[in-house]
């Protein structure tokens, strides 16, 4: 908690951000909010903490705002970093989630095309709309709402702003919470169509896109052989983003309960094509014994697939060398799960980076991706605005359903025990709906809600 939070004085009282942005950046809510009026909300209160607290409900700040009465949120994969304190420029009673959808309840003076009362799921980025990157519609890499001059000097540039994803990324607040406050709304919201019900539209935040993303931005095609590390959400989707891609086999790399999750959602028709191997029942490193590398290459002919998909994330050492340098801050990330992929691969084979990597990481076997000419691909952060119009007709036409991957539905008031369920793969939980008071009746084929 400390270095996090330190970090962030350090950017906000002695460093200073750029002059980039064209919204304002780390509006604290307990000061910017209506006092009048309280809401409940998810805050990092500290590493492995996490509170649901009453905090004042956000008001319009600039003129482009609109404030959203949310009727779901989810918790992702990418909330345990920061739940763990590795994303650094957290502060305590940030609040968090970066996935949501809602009622718009008021709009600033200078909003086009939005509506009080209709609805909407937002963009976990906040865009802009005008700049280079987002005239392209890479909108995950806006130039005009991230001012963060840290970022900036660790990555040689800057992604755009996230909600609820520290100050790193500008410091707006998410939206595990009642309300939100999204700023230039017009561009970063995505209106609901009537027969869409917000336990399939919600997760057009973040998931979809984003394992969609993973698979076209790294290139999966017909006939390929796929490996995707990581079975949560965005693997599983990966997965079946593969198949419609035309993959002829897909084998993900995880362990219990996700495989078996994986395993009973995944589509009779293509059963064939699905492998699973259970990395805990393997060895890692440089040994003689069966490895994820040595199984990869079992089932791929000897070669190893075409396409690698890292789903999972590079905070999770598996060996005591890298958990001993993440530890005494020598590495952020390891390079075990990146290794895995690069040694995997068939010769000119594609390795694609989803999961989410902070920094730094030791180890990485260069020689073999240079010598075997893998392609190592950063995907980055998804590009919501690409693709969500895209796959909003998917889902409409049922071509694309998102319950498969929906196992739980919980509470906002039971968030932080979700949170803690989540990390532990309790229960068999996959990925949640957290519904608020302002929740619509649950749609029929969703889970029943759970209490805690």
């Amino acid at each position: 908690m400390a270095t996090s939070e330190a970090a962030y004085q350090v950017e906000k009282n002695l460093v200073g951000h750029d002059d980039n942005a064209i919204t304002q950046q780390d509006i604290d809510p307990y000061v910017a909010g209506d006092n009048s009026e309280s809401m409940k909300a998810l805050a990092w209160m500290g590493k492995n903490k996490v509170k649901v607290v009453d905090v004042p409900k956000p008001k319009i700040v600039e003129p482009r705002d609109v404030i959203l009465k949310v009727t779901g949120t989810t918790v992702c994969g990418s909330d345990l970093h920061l739940y763990h304190g590795s994303v650094i420029q957290l502060a305590e009673g940030d609040i968090l989630g970066h996935e949501f959808c809602g009622v718009v309840e008021e709009i600033g003076p200078e909003v086009k095309g939005i509506e009080v009362g209709k609805r909407y799921v937002a963009s976990f980025q906040v865009a802009c709309d005008d700049c280079y990157f987002c005239k392209k519609k890479l909108s995950s890499q806006c130039e005009k709402t991230n001012s963060n001059t840290t970022a900036k000097a660790m990555y040689g540039g800057r992604t755009a702003g996230i909600f609820g994803y520290s100050h790193f990324t500008g410091g707006f607040a998410g939206g595990q919470a009642e309300y939100v406050r999204v700023p230039l709304g017009d561009v970063n919201l995505l209106e609901i169509p009537n027969d869409i019900p917000d336990e399939k539209a919600l997760y057009l935040s973040d998931v979809l896109c984003t394992s969609y993303h993973c698979v076209q931005d790294t290139g999966v095609y017909e006939g390929d052989y796929v490996a995707v590390f990581g079975a949560g959400p965005v693997g599983q989707m990966a997965g079946v983003f593969a198949l419609e891609n035309g993959a002829s086999k897909i084998i993900f790399i995880d362990t219990e309960p996700r495989l078996s999750f994986v395993r009973s959602r995944w589509p009779d028709v293509h059963k064939n094509k699905l492998h699973l191997v259970d990395f805990k029942k393997l060895s890692h490193g440089i040994t003689s014994k069966e490895t994820v590398v040595t199984k990869l290459k079992e089932l791929t002919a000897g070669r190893g697939p075409d396409v690698a998909l890292e789903c999972a994330a590079g905070e999770y050492a598996k060996g005591w060398t890298h958990w001993l340098e993440i530890s005494v801050g020598a590495e952020t990330d390891t390079s075990e799960i990146l290794n895995e992929m690069i040694e995997g691969v068939r010769n000119y084979g594609r390795c694609g980076i989803t999961g989410v990597y902070v920094g730094y990481t030791n180890h990485l076997n260069v020689g073999s991706l240079m010598q075997r000419g893998i392609r190592l691909i950063g995907n980055g952060q998804a590009p919501v605005h690409m693709y969500w119009n895209e796959l909003m007709e998917k889902i409409k036409s049922g071509k694309l359903d998102p319950l498969q991957m929906v196992s739980h539905r919980a509470s906002i008031e039971d968030l932080d025990k979700v949170y803690a369920k989540f990390e532990a793969r309790e229960d068999g939980m996959q990925k949640v709906f957290i519904e608020t008071k302002f929740s619509f009746p649950r749609d029929p084929n969703s889970p029943e809600l759970t209490t805690y």
